[in-house]
């Protein structure tokens, strides 16, 4: 629970909420949605609140796992849903506007079982960048409560550390990992499985920033700080399947091709 009375953007972030009288929370495991789940939970009784996390390929396994114990944790509602988005062909092209669909699959799997106001835990950083997904989200209707408390990425940081969450706090930013396959390779489950169990075998290493890029030349082990590429090598080499491996400084959303067409919806 809050460790004092909310105050500025947090007040408003209540206010926000209690404004819609129940929510419902979509929660992919990074700081942003499990920082927002918690805040929402600790207003019961006065909101209705339940979460809903996506079964999904794109998902990385540590978010899922942290969702999971955090739900357990706080005894949380949690509804687990299938997304079904790797399997929408528009969405496995891997175009400019993939999100999009991502995010259109998502949101029309949580509305088959709620119909209920949906957040997501979008804050105002967010707007600086390329977000198809936000597209889709507000032609469902979707809200941004961090948004309209007018909260950045530090302010989130911020908030789940008054809510005790000091190890979401400190979460590197891991979006889904579809991102990590360049614009216009074709993505399925197994590819993003190879994905995340490269990132892993690198993690288990030392660095907690990592991305495994799938490009067309091969993978790329993107990284931040010192590593030992050779011990790096030895564990992930038997995982790829003779793909080749090379390694370079970590660049947020370097496998993002922005001169890349989108597909029609």
């Amino acid at each position: 629970m809050l460790s004092s009375s909310p105050s500025g953007k947090a007040q408003v972030l209540r206010n926000h909420l209690l404004g819609l009288g129940r929510v419902g929370i979509a929660v992919s495991g990074g700081v942003d949605s499990l920082t927002l789940a918690a805040f929402a939970w600790s207003l019961r009784p006065q909101l209705n609140v339940t979460l809903f996390h996506a079964s999904s390929a794109a998902v990385p396994h540590e978010a899922g796992t942290r969702v999971h114990a955090l739900a357990t944790a706080w005894g949380w509602k949690l509804v687990v849903v299938d997304a079904g988005e790797v399997d929408d062909p528009r969405y496995a092209q891997n175009p400019i506007n993939r999100c999009y669909f991502c995010k259109s699959h998502l949101f029309h799997a949580i509305a088959a079982v709620y119909d209920g106001p949906l957040c997501t835990g979008a804050n105002l950083d967010d707007l600086d960048d390329v977000r198809p997904g936000r597209l889709a989200a507000a032609e469902r209707g979707v809200n941004e409560p961090f948004v309209a408390a007018l909260m950045t990425k530090s302010d989130v940081r911020a908030l789940a550390r008054s809510l005790e969450l000091d190890d979401v706090a400190d979460l590197p930013a891991s979006p889904c990992l579809s991102s990590r396959v360049e614009t216009g390779i074709a993505i399925d489950a197994p590819l993003l499985l190879l994905v995340d169990d490269v990132e892993r075998a690198v993690r288990s290493l030392g660095p907690a920033v990592v991305r495994c890029r799938v490009r067309l030349s091969g993978l790329v082990i993107e990284h931040e700080g010192v590593v030992d590429e050779d011990a790096i090598r030895g564990r992930v080499l038997p995982l790829v399947g003779g793909r080749s491996v090379s390694f370079a400084a970590y660049r947020r959303g370097s496998a993002f091709l922005r001169g890349a067409l989108p597909v029609l919806s």
